[in-house]
């Protein structure tokens, strides 16, 4: 059920065969991200359990979630993107649906980040998660 700019990012893993490059992929899509409004990196959006500072801001735009998020490293930055492009645009019951863990492993991700990068992301993931069952309720 992922949606088509993930589609898109897998489809560029495929391409790019080296993990190299695909680390590259990761953050340049974190360099393409629109700026996230210092107003909404409060304490609130902060996601605990990243080693680096990470912020999502949830909202809805006709019963679709939207999220926008930052971060002070580079990876974790495209570590946001990629799961922008596996939500963003859900319902919230959609949200709630998606096997994070299955469709990130189609990047093969899981292999080649740290165990705090991994914890980070996962940390993510059940934020947007979180955020997605209180809007369903």
């Amino acid at each position: 059920m992922a949606q088509p700019d993930f589609e898109e990012i897998v489809d560029t893993f495929e391409f790019l065969e080296d993990w190299e490059d695909r680390y590259r992929h990761v953050i340049d899509m974190g360099k393409e991200m629109p700026e996230m409004p210092e107003a909404l990196k409060v304490p609130a959006t902060k996601v605990e359990g990243c080693a680096s500072q990470v912020w999502l801001h949830a909202s809805d735009a006709g019963g679709q979630l939207r999220f926008q998020g930052d971060s002070d490293a580079m990876i974790v930055k495209g570590l946001i993107a990629v799961l922008l492009a596996l939500y963003n645009g859900l319902t919230p019951a959609q949200a709630q649906a998606v096997d994070a863990r299955a469709e990130l492993e189609r990047l093969n991700l899981t292999d080649h980040l740290s165990s705090q990068r991994s914890n980070g992301l996962r940390a993510m993931v059940e934020r947007i998660q979180e955020t997605a069952a209180s809007r369903a309720a």
